[in-house]
């Protein structure tokens, strides 16, 4: 069975999609999934995206981790799902999508850069000086000293890991403030089980839990390995979110055709 394929990344954050509008795929077994995530042996991604038609809406997002497992919303891999979407000849002034945590809305800038609205966050919960926020994804988020020389593996791998968490797993966010509208997010994700260059869902959940402004707007700045990103939302209270857009760049790497194999 031969693939055909396209890879496109945000901020470092890199993802094969698949057009799915025809129903070609109706399954993609766990083994196969990872074999094409595979930097080595495959096409080489942080996961696996279908576009797939969806009635009332623009397309549905079906997203696989690179453990070959459906996994839950992925920020940048939403907006990357975007811009397939326009290279694909869906244009929109705004973008409908259904992803597994419910409908989201998008548009692309001028400029090209692409806004994601997320889901509202009712619910920071601070588990022992830390945080815990769930923006389609589950996110702990820890402050640190000079992130960019931290051992986010090791530290991340083992609060995943941790008896709290082992069971269903954990993103785990490592975040140093620069300004009070500016951080720096490394994240480590469970799925791929090791850091990605970046992950949008984890600097949303990074930029709720260091917000600027007491109540209102706020944006924040958001430094990852991969590029940079803002996180525009309201605060209504502190746990409270709403109108929550991950805003940032999503480009077409290449395309191509791959044999999967029995």
């Amino acid at each position: 069975m031969k693939v055909h394929f396209h890879k496109y990344q945000g901020t470092g954050n890199d993802f094969i999609i698949i057009d799915n509008r025809n129903w070609s795929i109706t399954a993609l077994p766990v083994d196969k999934i990872k074999f094409l995530c595979d930097r080595r042996f495959g096409i080489g991604a942080d996961g696996l995206m279908l576009l797939n038609p969806k009635t009332g809406y623009d397309f549905e997002m079906k997203y696989y981790n690179s453990d070959g497992r459906e996994s839950t919303m992925c920020g940048n891999g939403g907006r990357c799902m975007v811009k397939f979407a326009y290279h694909l000849g869906i244009h929109r002034s705004t973008y409908k999508f259904i992803a597994v945590d419910g409908e989201h809305e998008a548009e692309i800038e001028d400029s090209g850069i692409v806004k994601l609205k997320m889901k509202d966050v009712k619910g920071v919960v601070d588990f022992h000086g830390d945080f815990i926020v769930n923006t389609g994804s589950p996110h702990y988020v820890k402050m640190v000293n000079d992130v960019m020389d931290y051992d986010v593996y090791d530290k991340g791998h083992e609060i995943r890991y941790s008896s709290d968490f082992a069971k269903e797993g954990i993103n785990v966010n490592f975040v140093e403030q620069k300004k009070p509208d500016e951080i720096i997010v490394r994240t480590y994700e469970r799925g791929v089980e090791d850091e990605t260059l970046s992950c949008g869902t984890g600097v949303t959940a990074s930029a709720l839990a260091f917000h600027h402004n007491d109540v209102g707007y706020n944006n924040v700045t958001v430094a990852t390995r991969g590029g940079e990103l803002t996180v525009e939302y309201n605060r209504i209270s502190d746990d409270e979110f709403d109108n929550i857009w991950l805003c940032g760049p999503a480009e077409k790497v290449f395309e191509g055709e791959i044999d999967l194999k029995p």
